[in-house]
């Protein structure tokens, strides 16, 4: 069986040698990176699975790395940072990253999360590659292939990073139905929102700014009662 690959970004080595052991146990391969700039090496070179990205490193932060990592990777990025404003939480899902936790944290809930990222992946993948038929949901200016994963507005490819993806798929095999935040948190996350309902709304203010061509009047992602999400087939060109 093969390991899932996990690099950590972070230049507190005290921390890294604590998580990296954590993963260890659990059968992860493991590889550091203690600056951003050789992070950037480790996404050909190593080919990781996760990415754990503290936020802040100096020159080149989290934020910086986060960035760069999106110009040639769609690997889940988990952020980890003592900061807790909801500014900085959110600022880091809007520049891709997956997911956020602020030290101190369990490794208990660091490992969960991790596997939580890699389930939904692996899940992902099988389904698309199970599917044969089907596989291209068009919308007017709108076309999705759920087997090469490429999104296309009016014509011109949009780089979506997993989750995002994941919740507009989503969405497109399910017009019309209503989802709470909630729901998508577990079905995206695969764990329960406990009240923070920012992460998803978020990652769909980003979904929106890349395939409505208003966002702040959505034709496609459309909100319902002010709190839920639907997603609107029924367009006309």
């Amino acid at each position: 069986m093969i390991s899932d690959k996990i690099l950590i970004v972070d230049d507190d080595a005290d921390l890294v040698e604590v998580i990296k052991q954590y993963l260890l146990i659990e059968g992860f391969k493991v590889e550091w990176a203690s600056v951003g700039t050789k992070a950037i090496t480790f996404i050909d070179d190593f080919q990781p699975d996760l990415i754990i990205l503290d936020v802040m490193m100096p020159g080149f932060d989290g934020y910086d790395t986060c960035q760069a990592i999106r110009t040639k990777s769609n690997v889940p990025i988990l952020f980890l940072s003592a900061k807790e404003e909801d500014i900085d939480k959110i600022l880091g899902l809007r520049i891709g990253g997956d997911d956020y936790m602020t030290k101190p944290f369990s490794s208990g809930e660091l490992i969960a999360r991790i596997k939580a990222h890699l389930r939904r992946g692996r899940m992902m993948s099988q389904s698309l590659e199970t599917r044969v038929r089907n596989s291209l949901l068009e919308f007017p200016g709108l076309s999705i292939d759920l087997q090469s994963c490429v999104v296309k507005v009016d014509g011109r490819p949009v780089n979506l990073p997993v989750k995002e993806f994941q919740l507009l798929k989503i969405f497109a095999e399910n017009v019309e139905r209503v989802y709470s935040v909630e729901q998508l948190f577990q079905l995206i996350w695969g764990e329960d929102s406990l009240g923070d309902n920012r992460t998803v709304m978020v990652h769909i203010s980003n979904l929106r700014k890349k395939i409505e061509p208003n966002p702040a009047k959505p034709k496609y992602l459309l909100t319902v009662r002010g709190i839920d999400y639907k997603f609107n087939g029924h367009l006309t060109n």
